[in-house]
């Protein structure tokens, strides 16, 4: 069970695993293969965090967001949400750029998600393999992991 409420604020990271190679609808990223692997988007909500969060598990849903062209994919699967409560907006880049510097992430496409940014490259970031959890709790020990269950996602 996902314990933060809509009157909490925070940063997330969207773990998505995608099976296979893949393609976007979207004008910005037309002709762009996704390789397989693991994809980490950096995301924030500085209201309606829980709604946010149970929004990306969603597969039917408007895109709205860059990151909908992928979490709407039905063979891509979002594995973990780890969660920061109660940072502000700017720890999300803080964040990207602590991940490229400190782990095997990637930038992957440019100019993905962060379209309110002029620090990141993007803010979906990738690794052909999973980064494993005591990583990311080595770098911030206040990180909240939560594994999403077939009952979260619709």
């Amino acid at each position: 069970m996902l314990k933060i409420t809509n009157r909490d604020n925070g940063i997330y990271i969207l773990e998505i695993f995608a099976k296979e190679d893949f393609t976007v609808f979207s004008k910005t990223f037309s002709g762009y293969v996704f390789p397989e692997g693991y994809y980490y988007y950096v995301g924030s909500a500085q209201k309606n965090f829980r709604s946010r969060i149970l929004r990306h598990l969603k597969k039917e849903k408007t895109v709205h967001w860059h990151i909908d062209n992928i979490t709407t994919i039905h063979s891509n699967l979002i594995t973990n949400v780890y969660i920061f409560i109660n940072k502000t907006k700017d720890f999300e880049c803080q964040l990207v750029q602590n991940l490229i510097n400190s782990t095997a992430l990637k930038y992957s496409a440019k100019n993905f998600g962060n379209s309110d940014c002029n620090i990141c490259s993007s803010h979906l970031l990738y690794s052909k393999k999973k980064i494993p959890y005591n990583q990311f709790s080595r770098l911030y020990q206040s990180i909240v992991r939560f594994k999403p269950s077939s009952s979260d996602i619709s």
